[in-house]
């Protein structure tokens, strides 16, 4: 038997309830693995409330978009029993069970080998969340950034906050757009100012303002991304890689063919192998025992339903990481 958190329903605030169920409910897979820990993330939180579709598959349905853990079995010649793996990505959570179980059939081809020196709890607490944000500052720094400071948006969630403290690593001048009130938080990941989301977004925008950032971590959308777009310096870039502000935008050329503005899609959830391994590997040298602590609450399988009302409500920063061992 296994324990695992099930959404029972379709539709808007759906019973979500903890129970056992025989090994052999799991999906087909040629990984059999001991799930340690998973996380919460944006779209758990709407999966789990019933807020947005997020969920294809029928139910009931165990959500999680991303876990870590132990390969007990494998069919695989890429991974062996013992090995310590996780996945984030590849409908896991959407259209296949999640991370919100004791155990998971995974296939290995959506797998990557847990980083040398990371542990689960720590790869959980950087999650789809902090992985997402990691692509978003490589994408930046490939494209190149104007000389002015990065602009974060959402900075006290997950994606934000892990951008925050990634680009002030990366020698960045960061700052940091939110609606909450804890800058003390902010400055600790590494924000130099912090600005109230409605100096982005309030009120009507030109489609060139003045240049004020040299490049944008943008997991809002919206309103918020348009402002964005019309500010952003010469050269500059910004990674687009949310839409909790929204999903429509309307904006004009003239940043693009002006200013060579680049806007850069990040999409963490097909992200090829490559490139993922890449990710985790730069994560696990730029994190410390010093953020993860200042990042993560922690919470059980029995908690996390009303963790992610909680994270809706917008009374959560950072991180969340879920025990599921």
């Amino acid at each position: 038997m296994v324990t695992a958190l099930f959404i029972e329903e379709k539709g808007k605030n759906p019973a979500v309830n903890l129970r056992e169920v025989p090994l052999d409910s799991l999906p087909e897979g040629d990984l059999d693995v001991e799930v340690l820990w998973s996380s919460l993330n944006y779209k758990d939180a709407l999966a789990l409330t019933g807020r947005s579709p997020i969920v294809r598959a029928p139910f009931p349905f165990v959500p999680g978009i991303d876990l870590a853990g132990r390969v007990l079995a494998s069919r695989s010649p890429t991974f062996a029993p013992g090995d310590m793996v996780l996945q984030t990505g590849w409908g896991l959570g959407e259209n296949r069970w999640g991370g919100y179980a004791g155990r998971a059939c995974l296939r290995s081809e959506h797998v990557v080998p847990l980083p040398e020196g990371m542990s689960a709890r720590e790869a959980m607490i950087v999650g789809t969340a902090g992985f997402t944000a990691m692509l978003a500052c490589m994408a930046i720094q490939a494209h190149g950034v104007a000389d002015g400071p990065i602009a974060v948006t959402g900075a006290s969630g997950g994606v934000g906050s892990i951008s925050v403290a990634l680009l002030a690593r990366l020698g960045h001048e960061v700052v940091a757009s939110t609606g909450s009130g804890d800058p003390g938080y902010l400055q600790e990941l590494g924000a130099s100012r912090i600005i109230g989301r409605d100096d982005l977004a309030s009120g009507a925008h030109r489609a060139l303002d003045s240049g004020r950032w040299g490049g944008a971590v943008d997991s809002v959308g919206g309103s918020t991304l348009e402002a964005l777009i019309s500010q952003t310096m010469t050269r500059g870039a910004i990674a687009a890689c949310g839409l909790a502000g929204g999903h429509e935008l309307n904006t004009t050329v003239f940043p693009f063919i002006l200013r060579g503005v680049g806007l850069l899609g990040i999409d963490s959830n097909t992200c090829p192998d490559a490139l993922r391994r890449e990710a985790w590997s730069r994560l696990r040298d730029l994190m410390d025992g010093e953020l993860y602590a200042l990042l993560a609450a922690e919470t059980d399988l029995a908690g996390v339903h009303g963790e992610a009302v909680a994270l809706l409500g917008g009374k959560k920063r950072g991180r969340t990481v879920v025990r599921c061992a």
